[in-house]
């Protein structure tokens, strides 16, 4: 069995990283895939949008990568129908923890490589090109990155991209850029077609389709501690995230 382990990357705050991450996975595992998510931002939000509040945890992936706790004993299911490894307010200290360490490089692929079964591991990452990043892009198959279509929000991709070369050259040859996928996309306005259109020119990166509309839902959402896909089922972004989804599937 193939596990496909997607980053899902932008050191840009802001852009719908963990959205589209909790969306994915709930689009995957309609679909009948087996789905875990890592929670690597210490903010947790994907942990606290998926119903969990990460105050109540005693353990969480912090206690995987930087005291070797076998992933399964943290490893919680949602009512997603997706697995979570969950974030703490404890992972800010990991980076510090593991700035150190030998091989911090590979310390998420390590832990990845203890759990079994999943078609699909979605890596939400920080909002920094740091050491929890660096050791995602390694842990990775492919990088997906999110992007909003409206403000030049853009111009971190390249940055992004270094790091790529870079993971590429040191830690992991076999990382590909999936593309970018288009967030927070407004079709009525030309300049959302424009920034598309530059990226695909600048980069030479794939446009991930469709982009995922703007919508007041997707805020609502982790409020509810469930993704778009369950709190709003018909809703034109839900589709575009099960449109996604079936778009990954036939490119893996």
């Amino acid at each position: 069995m193939t596990t496909h382990v997607l980053a899902v990357a932008n050191q840009k705050g802001g852009v719908a990283k963990t959205t589209t991450v909790a969306s994915l996975g709930a689009a995957l595992a309609e679909q009948g895939q087996k789905v875990l998510l890592v929670d690597l931002d210490p903010q947790a939000c994907l942990t606290f949008s998926l119903g969990i509040d990460p105050e109540d945890l005693e353990l969480s992936v912090h206690h995987v990568l930087t005291k070797g706790l076998d992933p399964t004993e943290v490893i919680i299911e949602t009512d997603d129908g997706v697995d979570l490894l969950p974030a703490t307010i404890e992972l800010a200290r990991a980076e510090a923890d593991l700035l150190t360490r030998t091989g911090r490089e590979y310390v998420i692929r390590g832990a990845i490589e203890d759990t079994s079964g999943y078609d699909w591991v979605l890596l939400d990452c920080p909002p920094s090109l740091g050491v929890l990043t660096v050791a995602a892009l390694t842990a990775a198959t492919g990088v997906l990155i999110p992007l909003q279509c409206e403000t030049l929000s853009h111009r971190g991709v390249g940055q992004l991209l270094d790091t790529v070369h870079d993971v590429r050259r040191f830690t992991n040859r076999d990382l590909e850029v999936w593309g970018v996928l288009p967030t927070m996309f407004d079709g009525r306005t030309t300049h959302s077609r424009t920034v598309l259109e530059t990226i695909s020119e600048t980069y030479d990166l794939a446009v991930i389709e469709p982009p995922i509309p703007k919508s007041i839902r997707f805020a609502e959402a982790p409020a509810a501690g469930r993704s778009i896909l369950k709190t709003s089922r018909s809703n034109k972004g839900a589709q575009a995230y099960r449109d996604v989804a079936t778009a990954l599937r036939a490119r893996a």
